[in-house]
């Protein structure tokens, strides 16, 4: 267990770091010439990409995330993918998932477009309780924090197991998103967007220095929408306002100030009867917009808010202190219908019940790191060594009651819902993890070596208390992580890797003992990756192509003793899978985006051994060009257009049903004159109805054709 003296000691150590170097620094400047002349700061500002600025169209060069430290991506030992701020705007996108719709070895909205959260699954593996905002994890409970896409720079993915790093996490990778944050030009823009399902969104983004010469810039992004959705009765209102500061004293060091308050109303659809989605009894089908919950009973009010700082400074000995921190809170109280199954005696009739969640999160994040550059006879390294901490806080409520049921062709709102309860549970409790890592990423000639270690400490205290008594949570994990990974980089660009990486995953639920009272023990990855990356000399564009094998053991699952479910941890998931990505432009204002996913998915050990994961599909594909023309009468004139396959998938681990492959086209057509922009975007033309899943709550269609209109005016 981890007490207020774990953080004091954290705190010190970073404290003391920073001393330490600062102490060297003034060591060497007192060793100096006397004659020596202090210069005046000089504020020299260039294009060169940074791994957390902007990047001009889809092409990145430059990671944070694949090491903790301003990376090429070519020299990351595995497979990362960017999302770019342009990438973004060019296909309109409103969420998280849709961000994702065209990269690699994503399922980005395996449940279809949910207002709630976004939970999209990488290399077969859930990425809910995997997602980071600057480097910092977004921890889950019930519900998830969803950042609007607006509010950020761009969104990295980092695939295969990434503990050696970040700590606790499944092996399948994490998803970054990086946070607009102050430039030193002046800017601004304003936009206005219209869209199907009755949505308006006012959006506004200006910033730079604060005088001439200032030392300090500042940044303030802002959105207002209200929205409905493809289910009627459905709501997705939001509003965001995000400052940020940035004051640069001296060319050494930098602290910038990261805010954000994002306040939603995130319905949820509810799940439709297979039977009328995936099937067509008598031959009735249901349509997107059914709603089978009640307008009268449903409610959500979602506030997140978060405040934290990056700070680093670099000494005169070539070693560089960085320190990040963020306290995030979430409050979020919702009730909703939820559907249970279809009537015994009238299939016309879906059983319903409620389902009440109220929820109160804090998470307080740190991050030390120390960066020192160094030569050893032909060797040159780049090490990082790094303290992080993280505690979470939540205080939760969560009950399920009974419902009248409704007639699904003829659905009547405003019923009497009773309030009657027939489970509840209140979870009061803490997550803590502290983790010491260490980085080395050697040089030797065309040859790079990365080598990674890390030890964690994690910590569940909880209490769940409910109508069918108290349960507690008290345990403490350990784990030893790390990456080994091989690089050779040719003059022309080309760069063929090979490397290795585990992971580890603490089990945090209700039930803290297995059958037979033993604790659960972390879920364990590994996986193994070889690849050929491509970054051409003389053009902009990124290639990939990767294969991997992955496995994750001690994976929780139910064995039936005696006709009683019992949880145990005998449970095994294998992948193994090829990915192919190309991001490139052509020529001036033509990008392109263009992936291929195979994943061969079994769960090797379980209860339900020889099948296939839910959500994961074999095969997975998708394209994206966009062109501008650059001179002529058409200059300014521009036109896109894109394709997403995904293939057959099943929807529970049971494999209860195949749900069908689906593809789907999108386009856009957009003019730039000046400083006004207009754009019109077009995803799923052919209005495609599919189902994007099922589970045991009914199942879930993807989102049908969406026309977005959007006015831009930039400064």
């Amino acid at each position: 267990m981890w007490h207020p003296q774990s953080l004091r000691s954290l705190l010190l150590l970073g404290v003391a770091a920073s001393g330490l170097m600062s102490g060297a620094a003034h060591a060497q400047q007192a060793a100096a010439p006397s004659s020596l002349v202090i210069l005046d700061t000089v504020n020299v500002e260039t294009d060169k990409e940074t791994p957390t600025g902007p990047v001009e169209g889809y092409v990145a060069h430059q990671t944070v995330t694949g090491s903790k430290t301003a990376t090429p991506i070519v020299e990351v030992p595995q497979s990362i993918s960017v999302v770019t701020r342009d990438q973004m705007d060019d296909r309109a996108v409103q969420n998280l998932g849709q961000a994702l719709d065209y990269s690699a070895g994503v399922v980005s909205q395996p449940f279809g477009t949910d207002p709630r959260f976004d939970s999209p699954i990488i290399r077969g593996f859930s990425a809910a309780n995997s997602q980071y905002l600057n480097g910092l994890k977004l921890m889950r409970d019930q519900g998830m924090t969803s950042i609007d896409p607006y509010a950020l720079e761009r969104i990295d993915v980092l695939r295969g197991p990434s503990s050696v790093l970040y700590g606790q996490g499944n092996p399948g990778g994490l998803i970054n998103m990086v946070s607009k944050r102050p430039t030193w030009t002046n800017f601004g823009e304003f936009n206005l967007e219209a869209a199907t399902y009755d949505r308006y969104t006012a959006s506004f983004d200006f910033g730079g220095p604060t005088a001439k010469d200032s030392n300090v810039a500042y940044r303030i992004t802002g959105l207002g929408r209200l929205a409905d959705t493809q289910t009627d009765y459905v709501e997705n209102d939001r509003f965001l306002f995000a400052p940020s500061l940035t004051f640069r004293p001296d060319a050494s060091t930098e602290l910038t100030v990261l805010a954000m308050v994002q306040y939603d109303t995130p319905d949820s659809t509810v799940g439709l009867p297979n039977q009328y989605t995936l099937q067509s009894l008598n031959g009735l089908r249901a349509s997107r917009s059914l709603y089978l919950g009640d307008p009268d009973f449903n409610a959500s009010s979602r506030t997140l808010s978060t405040l934290g700082y990056e700070f680093s400074h670099t000494f005169d000995n070539n070693v560089t202190f960085r320190q990040n921190a963020r306290y995030l809170k979430l409050n979020w109280d919702y009730s909703s219908l939820y559907y249970s199954g279809l009537d015994s005696t009238n299939a016309l009739i879906a059983n319903r019940g409620t389902q009440y969640n109220t929820e109160d999160l804090g998470t307080f994040t740190i991050d030390n790191q120390l960066e020192a550059h160094l030569n050893t006879g032909p060797l040159s390294h780049d090490i990082l060594v790094g303290l992080d901490f993280r505690s979470h806080d939540a205080d939760t409520y969560t009950a399920f009651g009974t419902a009248p049921s409704i007639n699904i062709f003829a659905p009547v709102y405003g019923m009497t819902i009773p309030n009657t309860v027939w489970y509840a549970s209140k979870v009061d409790g803490t997550v803590d993890q502290l983790g010491l890592y260490a980085q080395d990423q050697i040089k030797l000639e065309k040859w790079l070596l990365t080598l990674g270690i890390r030890q964690d400490w994690a910590s569940v205290n909880s209490t769940t208390v409910t109508n069918y008594g108290t349960t507690t949570q008290d345990q403490d994990d350990s784990a030893t992580t790390g990456r080994i990974g091989l690089t050779y980089l040719f003059d022309n660009g080309i760069a063929p890797y090979v490397s290795y990486s585990t992971s580890f995953e603490p089990v945090i639920g209700n039930m803290p003992t297995q059958l037979g009272g033993a604790a659960f023990q972390p879920s364990e990855g590994k996986q193994y990756e070889a690849g050929v990356k491509y970054q051409p000399v003389g053009w902009d564009g990124f290639f990939t192509a990767a294969v991997y094998d992955l496995k994750q053991s001690n994976v929780s699952s139910t064995d039936v003793i005696g006709g009683v479910s019992y949880a145990v941890q005998n449970g095994e998931v294998h992948v193994k899978g090829v990915e192919l990505s190309a991001t490139m432009s052509i020529t001036q204002g033509l990008k392109l985006i263009a992936n291929y996913t195979y994943m061969n998915a079994e769960i090797t050990q379980g209860q339900y051994a020889g099948n296939r994961p839910s959500n994961v599909p074999e095969n997975s594909a998708n394209a994206w060009l966009d062109y501008t023309w650059q001179d002529g009468p058409l200059k300014g004139f521009g036109l896109g257009g894109g394709v997403r396959y995904v293939g057959e998938r099943y929807d529970l681990d049971s494999n209860a049903n195949l749900l069908p492959a689906n593809t789907l086209f999108d386009a856009a057509i957009h003019y730039e004159k000046g400083p006004y922009k207009a754009q019109l975007n077009i995803a799923n033309i052919a209005d495609e109805t599919y189902v994007a899943t099922c589970g045991s709550f009914g199942c879930y269609y993807g989102d049908g054709r969406t026309i977005t209109g959007k006015v831009t005016y930039r400064w």
